[in-house]
């Protein structure tokens, strides 16, 4: 009792440092800003009641020591006794909830709540009536607040932003004297007291639609429609003074809607929203909870004959609903050295990057990376529990050894932020996503590129053309982090095998079908996809400055330098005609050790005469120009398009037009190499620029592109790596020096071993499923989602993206 009436002295005296929470503030309750700890965790979760940012047990005193904020509550959830033990079925159906499907049902937990005051840890229960009424209210607007990482995971499940409702704008509302009391509601037509729906044209409430299982209402609400035609309802619980996150449903238009006018339709029936507490789950958040929490690996069944691994490093990634995509690349970067060392893991503590961290930690990647490598390698979260699974229920079977893993969504929340497609809770392309995650982790070093960890993965493609006409040269520069290879079919190994399948198929009678033990895949040696990417190709309709007339060109390409780890990626879905995608289904032989440095290119050569430069800059080609402007496109656009390309072709210059529709500076009219280059430049920021590591020309050139900032400078370099390695580097000096760029790169011998490869099965990119297997402690393991574990017959035919790590002699 002594103990209790000191913590309440010191509380009273910390009041200043307690906030109420406005509806706008962004409230963490469900996972620690700098680590997986939960309310389930040891110890549970602890909210800053100023910051309303959430810290587990083990690291809630750093936050008080950085931000001095005393007043925490403190929320466990404990799992509740199973009331129900009755064996399960064994399922017989594809599908959740029906009957002879999956059970849903999981585990119910009890949340206990406190409110704890550091540096004591001094503890008071909650509810308690002796609170102070500003800890009271604080508390009470927390735990009714929808956390913000609950907000961005419904908004991320729902994918795009509510349409408004046409019908919002003219919905009648009948003068009938109704008026809806703030609480109390019941179903006009049943005894239904939950998942109630208000009419918005006659305040009739009425419950909703009937889940599979019968459980939420019994349709009387739908019913009601469909008698009066009445089109909107809005669902009674999820009406708070933030009303963009009401539930308002469109039975027209059979979707969760926006009602810009819901603050007057509202009032119409007396209701006044800005008192009004959220009890309900809204409609997404329900069809979210129905996804997530299913575990689509129970329908595999692919794991019977693996044995599960756990401890540092083999730590799993919980599936959010689509995002294997995200769980395949992030543990493939993550088994890389350059990501385990800078920064974010062996040379970088989680106490470190918290003290890095800016006010709010949840909004910063390096910090979110940080936290994500500590959770991936250190085996925290690794540890094996005991489980019994619906298959083995089913046929009397024994406990299992499994690992909840890791839940990264603050991760997916911070690094899809803003973007079109990864702010999303859909299926992505796996390519796509590590180039935007390596793109975000070279931004956020851009002020010191030497310590940026996805240089790893940086080299420089250097392309030559050479005139047909006269024997001349170009050559130009680049910088990737991925090689993008097409596979040639005529490559294949097994020819003979699949055109006796082809030919065999064609004899087959109208609706005969194979079998699959008849179907042969073509098999293509990777040496083959390498050799393609290297060998000559002949570019029609050239414009040469030589001959100032067009020809025909002989284009090559090779590397300048070589990463650390190598990316290869494999062309296996291409277009058909009218743009219809397909997959290719290929298999494609990938030995364990390969050797690329015959595909080292070696620059301009003894001699070799360049082309000559026309006027100060080069013009664009007139003919690429004319072509691309048929397509839509405006001039500035076509014109860039056909310079940054070196006039090569229409194909190259509508390619990199589409890479770069999206850079800030598409629209910015160009500017001749003469205007650039008769702009001043500070010579102390090239000094600056210098000292990274990067050539005087590229460095001023970059400055000039953006007005002096070195910053940006540095950012723009990494970003504009056609443009930085052109002309500008000077390459026809005669020199082989490389000219800037590829010199703050790695480089080192071209012999590789086969780290990992990141694999896809489905139809799309967009669709299906992706797992990784990587080379740990010298055996394979696969990580699907949350599960590790041995890959005895790793597929690496099968791989859509590879990755091999160099050897040093």
């Amino acid at each position: 009792m002594e103990e209790q009436q000191r913590a309440m002295e010191v509380l009273r005296s910390h009041l200043t440092r307690v906030r109420i929470p406005e509806p706008s503030t962004r409230i963490y309750k469900q996972e620690c800003c700098i680590s997986f700890d939960s309310p389930r965790s040891e110890g549970g979760l602890f909210v800053d009641l100023n910051s309303f940012t959430a810290y587990g047990r083990d690291y809630v005193t750093w936050n008080y020591q950085k931000n001095g904020n005393p007043v925490y509550l403190n929320i466990k959830e404990v799992p509740k006794p199973e009331s129900d033990n009755r064996p399960r079925k064994k399922p017989t159906l594809l599908a959740i909830g029906l009957e002879g499907g999956f059970d849903a049902k999981q585990q119910d937990y009890e949340e206990i709540y406190s409110i704890v005051i550091l540096p004591e840890f001094l503890s008071l229960p909650f509810p308690n009536v002796d609170l102070p009424e500003k800890v009271r209210l604080s508390v009470e607007a927390v735990l009714a607040s929808v956390g913000a990482e609950r907000k961005e995971q419904v908004a991320a499940w729902t994918a795009d932003k509510k349409k408004v409702s046409p019908f919002a704008h003219s919905l009648p509302q009948l003068d009938n004297g109704v008026l809806v009391p703030p609480s109390g509601w019941k179903c006009s037509k049943c005894e239904k007291t939950e998942n109630l729906w208000l009419n918005l044209t006659d305040g009739v409430i009425l419950c909703g639609r009937r889940n599979w299982d019968g459980t939420g209402g019994n349709n009387h609400a739908v019913e009601h429609f469909n008698a009066t035609n009445y089109p909107l309802a809005v669902k009674l619980g999820t009406i708070t003074s933030d009303l963009e996150n009401a539930d308002v449903y469109s039975y027209p238009e059979d979707e969760t809607v926006e009602d810009p006018f819901l603050a007057q339709h509202l009032a119409h029936f007396g209701i006044d929203f800005s008192s009004l507490k959220k009890t309900e789950m809204t409609t997404a958040e329900r069809e979210l909870d129905q996804n997530v929490n299913f575990d689509w690996n129970r329908i595999q069944e692919n794991d019977k004959h693996l044995e599960p691994l756990f401890g540092p490093g083999y730590t799993g990634l919980i599936n959010l609903g689509n995002s294997c995509y995200l769980a395949s690349v992030v543990q493939m970067i993550f088994a890389t050295r350059d990501f385990q060392l800078r920064w974010y893991y062996e040379n970088l503590n989680l106490d470190d990057a918290f003290q890095l961290a800016p006010a709010d930690p949840t909004l910063d990647l390096n910090t979110q990376m940080t936290k994500l490598a500590h959770g991936l390698l250190s085996g925290k979260y690794s540890a094996p529990e005991k489980q019994v699974s619906e298959k083995d229920v089913a046929e009397g079977g024994t406990e299992k050894l499994v690992q909840n893993g890791i839940s990264p969504r603050m991760f997916k929340s911070l690094i899809g932020a803003g973007h079109p497609e990864f702010a999303t809770s859909r299926q992505q392309d796996a390519l796509e996503f590590f180039q935007h995650l390596i793109e975000q982790v070279e931004r956020s070093n851009s002020a010191n590129p030497s310590e940026d960890p996805s240089r790893c993965f940086n080299f420089v493609v250097e392309e030559k053309i050479m005139c047909s006409a006269s024997g001349k040269v170009k050559y130009t520069k680049k910088i990737d982090n991925v090689l993008s290879l097409n596979i040639p079919l005529s490559a294949a190994v097994n020819k003979g095998e699949v055109a006796i399948m082809e030919k065999t198929k064609a004899q087959k009678l109208p609706g005969e079908k194979g079998g699959k033990e008849d179907y042969v895949r073509p098999r293509v040696p990777l040496s083959a996809c390498l050799e393609s990417f290297c060998a000559s190709e002949a570019v029609q309709d050239f414009y040469s400055s030589a001959i100032r007339g067009r020809t025909t060109a002989i284009k090559t390409a090779g590397l300048a330098t070589f990463p650390e780890y190598l990316v290869l990626h494999m062309r296996k879905f291409t277009l058909e005609a009218g743009w219809v995608p397909k997959k290719l289904d290929v298999f494609i032989d990938v030995p364990d050790i390969v050797d690329i440095s015959y595909m080292r290119s070696k620059g301009l050569q003894p001699g070799e005469e360049v082309l000559p430069e026309t006027d100060g800059s080069p013009a664009a080609d007139e003919m690429i120009v004319s072509k691309l402007m048929e397509m839509g496109f405006s001039r500035n656009h076509c014109e860039k398009a056909a310079i940054n390309t070196s006039n090569t072709g229409l194909e190259p210059a509508m390619n990199w037009l589409l890479s770069h529709l999206d850079d800030p500076d598409i629209d910015t009219p160009l500017i001749t190499k003469t205007d650039q280059n008769a702009q001043p430049v500070d010579e102390d920021l090239v000094t600056t620029l210098i000292g990274f590591g990067f050539h005087g020309n590229l460095a001023r050139k970059a400055l000039r592109e953006t007005n002096g900032d070195v910053e940006r400078a540095a950012e723009w370099i990494f970003s504009h790596s056609e443009e930085a390695n052109s002309a500008d580097m000077d390459i026809s000096s005669g020199s082989n020096a490389t000219g800037g760029v590829d010199k703050v790169l790695p480089d080192g011998p071209g012999k590789y071993k086969l780290l990992g490869f990141v694999s896809h099965m489905g139809t799309s990119t967009q669709s299906g499923h992706y797992v990784v297997h990587i080379r740990k402690d010298g055996r394979w393991v696969i990580f699907n989602d949350c599960k590790v574990a041995v890959s005895s017959d790793p597929p690496k035919d099968m791989g859509y993206l590879y990755f091999f790590q160099r050897i040093h002699s």
